[in-house]
């Protein structure tokens, strides 16, 4: 996962609330949209699931930018 490309999210871009928050979704709307992981043309410390970043969703993909395809089975 982590340094392939940066991986596209579902989420818009904002600074996180002040406080404690688990899995914060951001706002309803916006310009940018969440990437996350870093790439690899990124360096080590940027290669985390944790890293934050951002990027307009119109402009396309670019080098090192990317999705993960998830399915949620029925029980």
């Amino acid at each position: 996962m982590h340094g392939n490309v940066w991986e596209w999210c579902a989420d818009w871009y904002d600074d996180y609330p002040s406080g404690m928050v688990t899995d914060p979704t951001g706002p309803n709307q916006g310009t940018y949209r969440v990437l996350r992981g870093g790439s690899w043309t990124s360096d080590a410390k940027r290669c985390r699931s944790v890293r934050r970043s951002r990027s307009d969703p119109t402009a396309g993909a670019g080098d090192g930018f990317g999705l993960r395809l998830s399915l949620v089975s029925s029980p």
